[in-house]
């Protein structure tokens, strides 16, 4: 193994994969630094890519040379065009995939790729003389130098997730978060701040009454992410299914809204306006006596499935009690409780419009 790159990315999700290969495949010697190679391109939230204003970006990475459409066509277990109502232009692509084979296919990608090396650690300093990057410290006392480095951390940089009043250190559900990396940039003028986001239950599919829910099958038809491949679909295809909240469900989550870190001050941190939990959508849209929430398979073969629309914060007992009101959902198992998640962000005014960073020369920030 050798000490010395042109670049140096740190983090393997989604926009650390893409810069990594991106890079590698323009003739850069890279090294892709992650805390689990186990874990590479792991789609957090909803093992989905793509829909309405997403899929097009994705399109434009495709057509940018990345992997992101080709890898989601290989794993497809659902493809779907939303929003045909409207002209072709507004049309969006969206894919539910297999969430294992699609960390299986992206380490073919990376392990195919000729200049890229892949180290499992974590970064805990950046090495840096006269405001310029020359490399990383690890926690396993490796040094790495480089010309550059693309920081890509996700939810990691300090996570803390919340389960009611539990709170959990972590960048993901039974993955440690990354410390050191803030306070250092902090020291050196950085703005940084805190963000939210969150996830909710894994449902067990022998557990649902699909009689009582809305089927929706995925399309067949010539459509991909890719342009670049036409390939028939490899992997069985399966149906998402469409359920509501009711009043009944709306009761008690008012009735325990207190206990939501979002609502009793536990969490002070902002979130992204396109990903509400279901208690902020109960709160803002009092009027409202339903609420869509789409029933989605995690894999070809599994029988875990993921509530979307349901993020929650709550605990755990009182997403139970409100789950089980749903039409079809009445003796739901769940396999996880839904979270919340705080972590560290950076001011993205503190950056270039090639995202590197104003105040250290050839450090780049990408990715959430």
């Amino acid at each position: 193994m050798i000490s010395k790159y042109d670049i140096i990315v740190i983090g393997a999700g989604h926009a650390g994969c893409e810069a990594a290969v991106a890079a590698a495949n323009l003739g850069s010697k890279v090294l892709l630094i992650t805390m689990d190679m186990n874990s590479i391109a792991q789609m957090s939230c909803n093992p989905a890519v793509g829909g309405i204003a997403k899929g097009q970006i994705v399109r434009e990475i495709d057509a940018l040379g990345g992997y992101m459409g080709i890898v989601t066509d290989d794993t497809s277990i659902q493809f779907r065009m939303l929003n045909r109502s409207k002209g072709p232009a507004m049309w969006s692509p969206r894919a539910q995939s297999d969430r294992s084979r699609y960390i299986q296919r992206w380490r073919e990608v990376l392990d195919d790729c000729a200049n890229l090396d892949i180290w499992q650690d974590t970064v805990t300093e950046f090495m840096i003389q006269h405001n310029t990057i020359e490399g990383v410290k690890t926690r396993l006392n490796c040094e790495f130098r480089a010309k550059c480095v693309i920081l890509t951390a996700g939810t990691f940089l300090n996570g803390l997730m919340h389960f009611g009043e539990i709170q959990v250190a972590g960048g993901r559900i039974s993955e440690p978060a990354s410390y050191g990396l803030t306070e250092q940039l902090k020291s050196i003028g950085f703005v940084s701040d805190r963000m939210k986001t969150g996830t909710p239950v894994r449902i067990n599919g022998n557990s649902i009454d699909f009689s009582k829910l809305i089927e929706q099958p995925g399309e067949d038809d010539f459509h991909r992410f890719s342009f670049l491949k036409r390939e028939k679909r490899l992997l069985k295809q399966r149906s998402c299914f469409l359920a509501h909240t009711n009043e009944t469900t709306h009761e008690i989550i008012r009735r325990h809204i207190g206990q939501s870190p979002i609502y009793n001050g536990q969490i002070k941190s902002i979130g992204p306006r396109y990903c509400p939990s279901i208690e902020t959508k109960i709160t803002t849209f009092a009027d409202k006596i339903s609420h869509q929430l789409f029933v989605e398979p995690e894999g070809e073969n599994t029988q875990e499935y993921y509530l979307n629309g349901f993020s929650s914060s709550l605990p755990i007992e009182v997403q139970l009690e409100a789950l089980r009101t749903i039409e079809g959902l009445e003796n739901v198992r769940i396999y996880r409780a839904g979270y919340a998640i705080e972590y560290d962000y950076f001011d993205p005014v503190q950056l270039k419009n090639t995202l590197e960073t104003k105040p250290i020369k050839n450090l780049f920030f990408a990715g959430q």
